[in-house]
Formats: structure tokens, sequence, C-alpha cells
């Protein structure tokens, strides 16, 4: 299960990052200055953190929603969000 709207906005997302760490690289290469790489880092990764929102929404909204339904899943439904929480948190 896939929510459309939030899969076009997460491939979006994706695709900036994808662009933004392509230009990462070539900055690199170039030897630009390490506060500019820094910043390039830094864009990169709260990109990342709003890729990660879309696909916690998506969780949410679709698989968590499901399996708290599905009383034989919930247990499932708890671990799977602490998990996420805890890789979050590192």
């Amino acid at each position: 299960m896939v929510n459309q709207a939030i899969k076009k906005r997460a491939l979006h997302r994706a695709k900036i990052i994808a662009g933004q760490v392509n230009g990462l690289m070539k900055a690199i290469e170039r030897e630009d200055y390490c506060v500019d790489l820094l910043t390039q880092s830094f864009s990169i990764q709260n990109s990342l953190k709003s890729l990660n929102a879309f696909l916690l929404e998506n969780h949410l909204v679709t698989h968590v929603v499901h399996q708290m339904r599905k009383r034989s899943e919930e247990k499932k439904a708890r671990k799977e969000l602490i998990k996420i929480y805890t890789l979050s948190h590192k």
C-alpha cells in the first residue's frame, strides 16, 4: 500500500537529494572551500530528514493503520515504530 501523493513527493525529494550529492562530489573534486562543502553536506542531511518524514508519513497512514486495526499485527507495528525511533536518535 502506497499513498500516491506521498510517493510523488518522496520521489521528487529523492531526485533533489541525488542532485545535491552529485553537486557535493563535484565540489569535493574541485577542492572547494571546506565550509562550503560542509554547508552542502548539512543541506543534504536536512533534505534526507525531509525525505524520512515523507516515508514515515506513508508508513503511518498505510501500514501502521492497517496493522493497528488487525490486532494480530499490532505488536509488529509497535516494534517497527520503536525501531524507527531508535534509528532516528543515533
